[in-house]
């Protein structure tokens, strides 16, 4: 009978603990703001198996795709704070508030970041018809040459579009964007001689490389990838702080309370140290992370500011 009047006097006084106590008690949705069949919906997809079985109850992926994001972005921000919807970030979330003007949800001020899950650089590849085998020497080509050289991505603002455009500013050459629509067009173009080069995810690009179609350069994380460590990255090829690439991470709609966040966040850091995962995101390139969901504000904080001032000096524009 004490034990019964604790529980009913401490749901009374803190309710917010009595509901993370019971957390979670029904299913829970697991937004993808893009296409089934991606990298980040593959990278959802066993997020979501692994917290069914960790939490005992049905993790649901929901894919809600359209405008670059924005859809699923804004389905998730304007769901109840309640720890039944959660959804998946990728730089976009960080990327659309200096591309997409008067977006009905504010990256920071509506989200509650649970975990960074993984990073994945890109990796620059060039064609084999252009003389360069270092970063050093494309640099050097870029600036000797009359023409331009050129780079392809699969859409303008995508992540591998501002590593190009941070490219040109680090190394004050004047490469020109040619946009694709997705990252197969990107790929043929500059397997076929159409483009130059590429910054594209190490999965798609590795493969030519090997199959001597494409030669690779470099890396753009600060560290190499351990997918593809013979590549140096564009940091130590003399560009110090060069950084680019894809990360993962789950959000939640701001004022879910801090002890469902804390739920999820050990859950979480749990499932990104498996072997399983790790070997998953492996495939898809990535470094399995992990982390506090502090460090994870912390990193888009420093991305939104970071690509504003690249969007800003580049002049990118999507319409």
């Amino acid at each position: 009978m004490k034990r019964i009047l604790l529980a009913v006097l401490l749901a009374t006084l803190f309710p917010q603990l009595a509901v993370a106590q019971n957390y979670p008690s029904r299913p829970i949705r697991f937004i993808v703001p893009f296409a089934a069949g991606g990298g980040t919906d593959l990278v959802a997809r066993t997020l979501a198996h692994k917290l069914t079985q960790a939490l005992g109850q049905p993790v649901v992926v929901d894919n809600r795709t359209g405008a670059s994001g924005v859809i699923g972005t804004e389905l998730a921000a304007k769901s109840a704070p309640d720890g039944y919807t959660i959804m998946i970030a990728t730089p976009t979330l960080a990327v659309n508030p200096s591309l997409i003007p008067n977006l009905s949800y504010d990256p920071v001020k509506d989200f509650a970041p649970v975990s960074l899950i993984a990073t994945s650089p890109h990796l620059l590849a060039i064609s084999p018809s252009l003389p360069a085998k270092s970063v050093g020497e494309l640099v050097a080509l870029a600036k000797s040459r009359a023409e331009p050289l050129t780079f392809s991505s699969g859409s303008t603002g995508g992540s591998s579009h501002l590593a190009g455009e941070l490219f040109n500013t680090m190394a004050g050459i004047h490469m020109v964007h040619i946009p694709y629509r997705g990252t197969g067009e990107a790929v043929t173009a500059v397997l076929g001689g159409v483009v130059s080069m590429a910054f594209l995810d190490v999965p798609t690009m590795l493969p030519h490389i090997k199959s001597g179609r494409l030669r690779g350069i470099a890396v753009t994380s600060t560290k190499r990838s351990s997918v593809a460590p013979e590549l140096p990255t564009i940091a130590e090829s003399g560009f110090p702080g060069f950084e680019s690439g894809l990360w993962y991470g789950v959000v939640a709609p701001a004022r879910t309370p801090p002890e469902i966040i804390a739920r999820l966040n050990a859950e979480l850091v749990k499932i990104t140290q498996s072997p399983e995962m790790r070997e998953t995101l492996r495939a898809e390139g990535a470094e399995s992370v992990g982390s506090t969901p502090e460090a994870f504000s912390e990193l888009i904080r420093r991305e939104i500011v970071r690509w504003a001032k690249v969007i800003r000096d580049a002049h990118i524009k999507t319409n």
